[in-house]
C-alpha cells in the first residue's frame, strides 16, 4: 500500500459514545482514511448517553446481547456480512466480545490489517482468566499496530510482547472548552459525585467520604450526586439520615448540560472500585475541579495526578475526608491543583490528539500489512 492510496478502515465496536464520535469524525477528515464505523447496538441499557451528530458512515448490527454480570455481551453474526460489504483494508476492534473475535476472524481471512484497541489498564484486566489470556494472545500476534486510551493501557500489549513500535496511543477525551467556560463559576457544592450510581462507582462511599469530610472541618459539607442508576433509592435513604452533610440529586444529566453542573462544584470524588479510566474525571479537570480518585480508575496517576491535579488514595474515608479539607480549606492549595487539571486535560486529553494517535495506529498497520500466523 502506499501512502496516497485511500484505505478503508472499518472500525467495530459495542455503541456509539459521545466522548468518541468527534474523534471518529475528525478522522473522516484525514486525507487518504475511509473510516466506517461498525456498531453491535444503538445502545446498551445502562446507557443514557445523549450523542453528538456522527458524520462517518456507519452501520448497526441487528441487536444480540446477554448481561453476563453488569457487563454486555455482543454476539451479531451479521457482523461479517457487514465487513464484507465495507471492504476494508484495515479492521480495528474495541474488545473481544464474540462479535469483535468474528471480525478479527474476517480480517485474518481475507487479510486485512488489524488493529486492536482498549480503554482498559494491567489493573483492570487482572482477573483474566487464562482462555480470556490465550485468545488475546492469538490476537496480539496477528495484529499489525495496536491502541490504548491509557498510557498505562499500553502495558497490557507490553505484556505479551507487542513490538515498540507498533503501540500507539489515543487518549478519552471531551469538549475540554466547553467545561473550561464554566470554570469560574460561583460553587454551590463542596463535593461532586458524577456517573451511574451504581457498587461498582461505589455511590456510598462519597457520602461517607461527606460525612467524614464534614466532621473534620467543623461545618455541614454539601454534596451533589448527578447521575441515576440502581443504587439511587440506597444513596438518598442512607442520605436522609445524614444530618451534618446537604445532599442534592440532580438525577441523569444531558451532555449540553453536564459542564454548567461541574461548575457549581469545587471538588469531584471518584471512588470507582472498577473503573478501566473514568471519563468524569476528564470533565472536571476540563472545568478546574481537582479530583480525588481511587487507585483503581484508570485515570489515576495520568490525568488525576496525586498532588498535582487532585489526589489518588485508597480506599479509605478518612484519607479522602483528609485531602477534601485540605482542598476545601487552602485557597492556594485549591488554585494551583484547579490551574494543573486544566492545563492538562487541555495539552494531553483533546479529540485532535485522540484523532492523531488512532491514524498513525491505522498508517503503522496498513503500511506492515499481515503477520503469518
Amino acid at each position: 500500500m502506499t501512502e496516497q492510496r485511500i484505505r478503508r478502515v472499518a472500525l467495530v465496536t459495542n455503541i456509539p459514545a459521545p466522548y468518541r464520535i468527534p474523534v471518529y469524525n475528525l478522522i473522516g477528515l484525514e486525507t487518504g482514511i475511509d473510516l466506517h464505523l461498525v456498531f453491535c447496538s444503538a445502545r446498551e441499557p445502562n446507557r443514557e448517553w445523549n450523542l453528538p451528530a456522527l458524520d462517518r458512515p456507519h452501520h448497526y448490527l441487528k441487536e444480540s446481547f446477554v448481561n453476563f454480570q453488569g457487563s454486555y455481551i455482543h454476539f451479531n453474526l451479521d457482523v461479517v456480512r457487514c465487513l464484507r460489504e465495507i471492504g476494508p483494508d484495515v479492521v480495528v476492534t474495541t474488545g473481544f466480545n464474540p462479535t469483535h473475535l468474528l471480525a478479527f476472524a474476517y480480517a485474518l481471512r481475507r487479510g486485512c490489517a488489524h488493529i486492536p484497541m482498549t480503554d482498559g489498564t494491567v489493573l483492570s484486566e487482572r482477573k483474566l482468566s487464562w482462555l480470556h489470556r490465550l485468545i488475546r494472545r492469538f490476537v496480539f500476534r496477528r495484529s499489525q499496530a495496536f491502541v490504548a486510551a491509557a498510557r498505562a493501557g499500553l502495558d497490557i500489549y507490553r505484556t505479551y510482547g507487542c513490538p515498540e513500535d507498533s503501540l500507539f496511543r489515543s487518549a478519552l477525551c471531551v469538549d475540554n472548552a466547553a467545561f473550561a467556560r464554566h470554570a469560574g463559576a460561583a460553587k454551590r457544592y463542596d463535593l461532586m459525585f458524577c456517573g451511574r450510581i451504581a457498587a461498582v462507582k461505589n455511590p456510598l462511599f462519597a457520602l461517607q467520604v461527606a460525612q467524614a469530610t464534614s466532621r473534620l472541618i467543623g461545618r455541614s459539607v454539601s454534596i451533589c450526586f448527578v447521575g441515576s442508576g440502581p443504587l439511587e433509592e440506597a444513596v438518598r435513604s442512607s442520605a436522609a439520615a445524614l444530618s451534618e452533610i446537604e445532599v442534592t440529586f440532580r438525577g441523569f444529566a444531558a451532555q449540553e448540560e453536564l459542564p454548567r453542573r461541574y461548575g457549581e462544584c469545587r471538588v469531584l470524588l471518584l471512588p470507582s472500585v472498577w473503573d478501566p479510566w473514568g471519563v468524569v474525571a476528564n470533565e472536571a479537570c476540563a472545568a478546574g475541579i481537582p479530583v480525588i480518585a481511587s487507585p483503581f480508575a484508570g485515570a489515576s496517576g495520568e490525568l488525576v495526578r496525586d498532588a498535582i491535579s487532585g489526589f489518588v488514595r485508597p480506599l479509605d474515608v478518612d484519607a479522602w475526608a483528609e485531602a477534601a479539607a485540605q482542598l476545601l480549606q487552602d485557597p492556594d492549595l485549591y488554585r494551583r491543583m484547579s490551574e494543573a487539571a486544566r492545563s492538562l486535560a487541555a495539552s494531553d486529553f483533546s479529540f485532535d490528539g485522540a484523532a492523531r494517535g488512532l491514524v498513525a495506529a491505522i498508517r503503522h498497520a496498513a503500511a506492515h500489512g499481515c503477520r503469518a500466523p
